[in-house]
């Protein structure tokens, strides 16, 4: 009886979550600006389709806890489509909150404002390469 109510608690726990996460994509907007800035909006039923199986499969794959042997160029693959998921959310989040106008604005920042999103992309870039390459570079000690 334990374990039942253990199991109610964690999947309904995990469908508020999960909710909660799709709701938020939702609210930022970020497939439909996708859509329009790429000129995809016949198309906007696969963005959708395909948050909705990613995300299905990334539960499936936490909660199984199976393995997909996809090798290094697999890895590599999901890591830049993943990179551009996580970037597309940041810059869709950003620009609900006006934080770049506000950056502009505080700093008087008229001209390079290019050059400056570029740089905070290339210091990820770096970051991330740093935590993946070096061995034993994001243990604590």
């Amino acid at each position: 009886m334990q374990y039942l109510l253990l199991i109610i608690i964690g999947f309904g726990g995990g469908v508020v979550i999960a909710g909660g996460v799709f709701a938020f994509i939702a609210i930022i907007g970020i497939v439909p600006r996708l859509a329009q800035k790429t000129a995809t909006q016949k198309y906007i039923w696969m963005y959708e389709d395909s948050i909705m199986f990613g995300g299905m499969f990334g539960t499936l794959v936490m909660i199984l806890d199976f393995e997909l042997l996809i090798g290094n160029a697999g890895g590599i693959i999901y890591g830049f489509f993943t990179g551009i998921f996580i970037g597309c959310l940041a810059v869709s989040l950003a620009e609900v909150l006006d934080v770049i106008p506000i950056l502009t604005r505080r700093f008087n920042i008229k001209l390079g404002m290019a050059y400056f999103i570029v740089s905070l992309a290339i210091g990820k870039l770096i970051g991330s390469l740093l935590y993946f390459i070096i061995p034993g570079f994001y243990k604590l000690k």
